[in-house]
């Protein structure tokens, strides 16, 4: 059963997320009506004015969002006029806003800002100490510096107030879920901060209802959402841990997906439930319980495996080849995205006409190991096949000329043994036949000669890795999301490593 959602609309906002310090609602009220006016002001151009709305919004609730507001207005004004006071303002609130958050998200973008408009003021400053005022007497009020433009990098320089998001709960400290419990928690009532686009909020605290809205964001506005969570006696509660953080956690139907990621807590429903909780590389684990009305319930999940890290095989012309993990065909197109086990493994990349890829690669836990493909081409094989022709050509000339000389040795054996008087006479010694034999037996030698090396050449040209080899380029990233909940800040935290 979920609760009904009692809030008052004002803005969504960009940048950062922190607590919101319980204050009576009177106080949020007139912070509303000051952050409404003093946005009207701005939009008719009543600087002074809307940067007083701003601290009197700030002086009723201390959203450090505010003072960046203040902070734009002076800004404002002093690029409208090029006024060093009012630069000297902006500056000023700036700095306020990051010392009450010193983890604002744009803190970076904030502190150029700074550094720019330090530098318009000593410009302005200079210009004026070096500039005569105009006109003389009485008359002669100002300075060149009063009727400079801005310079460009002021003129680039994006300044407008900001929005603000606050979500609160009755009774406190409920935790507060973004779009899905299956990122994880997301903060804890109160919160403050900024979000950007359409989200649904959901509200949990154990023994009460849950309460769902939906919020859309304003970057003009002041959104206050409050949700006043009923009593529900008649849920059970439950924790579900695993020794390994991030498992995911399914719930009576498998096929539904899972709902949500370990460490997780919710009200449940009285009855018979199945739980399995899963992480790439290890068991499965399951477990049924039956929740009784009221109770507390824990699943302590230890899975037996081992952690995986993730393969991508990527590059150009990737989609007609087959990849290959430890000589076990994993994707018989790219680009592959495979889940391994942690250790070193073997990545073969094939694709016909190209030639192959193959690299051991050790892979981590927890991390991503990018391999861009790069295959070259097989070398035509046109050499061999001349060279065997030729060596073929060789051979059977070799034949031919053997034949010859066993012709004429043939021939003069013949001779001698029909001689007349019964006994072998040889022929002539200036036979030609003598001659002819002996050239034809050495031409056949060497053509056998020139037929083997022929030979040898082809089998050479055959098997020889002509042109550059396939290369393959790793990027090794590790990239952990985990929800982050402190005093100063709620949200998500990341770690990159290259």
């Amino acid at each position: 059963m979920k609760s009904r959602v009692l809030f008052v609309v004002w803005v969504v906002i960009c940048a950062h997320a922190g607590p919101v310090p319980a204050q009576p609602v009177d106080a949020l009220k007139k912070a509303q009506t000051a952050f409404d006016q003093a946005q009207v002001d701005y939009l008719q151009g009543k600087f002074d004015e809307a940067a007083q709305g701003f601290e009197e919004a700030y002086s009723a609730r201390q959203f450090p969002q505010f003072l960046y507001n203040v902070g734009t207005c002076h800004h404002m004004k002093g690029k409208k006029a090029s006024d060093i006071p009012s630069y000297e303002k902006a500056v000023s609130y700036y700095r306020q806003y990051l010392e009450k958050d010193p983890q604002a998200a744009d803190k970076v973008k904030v502190e150029k800002a700074i550094g720019i408009l330090e530098t318009e003021i000593t410009r302005l400053k200079e210009l004026k100490a070096t500039t005569p005022p105009v006109g003389s007497g009485s008359e002669g009020s100002g300075s060149a510096a009063a009727q400079v433009a801005p310079s460009p990098e002021v003129e680039k320089l994006e300044a407008k107030p900001r929005g603000l998001i606050v979500i609160e709960s009755e009774p406190q400290n409920a935790t507060i879920y973004l779009d899905s419990q299956k990122k994880g928690p997301f903060a804890t009532t109160p919160w403050s901060g900024s979000l950007e686009g359409e989200h649904k909020v959901i509200i949990e605290k154990r023994g009460f209802m849950i309460s769902e809205s939906t919020v859309s964001a304003d970057p003009s506005k002041l959104f206050v959402l409050k949700a006043v969570l009923g009593p529900e006696a008649s849920l059970g509660w439950i924790d579900i841990t695993s020794n390994v953080v991030g498992a995911e956690i399914f719930i009576d139907d498998k096929a539904a997906g899972p709902f949500a990621r370990t460490p997780h807590s919710k009200n449940i429903k009285p009855g018979k439930h199945t739980f399995w909780i899963t992480a790439e590389g290890y068991d499965e684990y399951k477990e049924e319980i039956e929740i009784i009305r009221g109770g507390t319930h824990e699943i302590k999940a230890v899975l037996k495996g081992s952690p995986v890290g993730k393969v991508n095989v990527v590059g150009l012309g990737i989609e007609d080849s087959a990849i290959y993990i430890d000589g076990k065909l994993a994707c018989e197109r790219g680009p592959c995205l495979k889940a391994v086990t942690q250790g070193d493994h073997t990545i073969t990349v094939t694709r016909k006409g190209m030639k192959p890829y193959s690299r051991r690669v050790n892979i981590q836990a927890k991390t991503e190991t990018s391999i861009k493909v790069n295959l070259a081409p097989k070398p035509s094989r046109g050499d061999a096949v001349v060279a065997y022709i030729l060596a073929a050509g060789f051979g059977g000339g070799g034949v031919f000329l053997g034949l010859q000389a066993n012709k004429y040795r043939d021939e003069l054996k013949k001779g001698i043994a029909d001689g007349t008087t019964g006994t072998n006479v040889p022929p002539d010694s200036n036979d030609p036949r003598f001659f002819k034999g002996k050239a034809f037996a050495i031409a056949a030698d060497a053509t056998f000669v020139l037929a083997g090396i022929t030979a040898l050449t082809a089998i050479y040209y055959t098997f020889r890795d002509k042109g550059p080899p396939s290369t393959g380029l790793i990027d090794v990233r590790a990239l952990a999301i985990t929800p982050q909940i402190g005093r100063e800040y709620a949200g998500l935290g990341m770690e990159v490593r290259w």
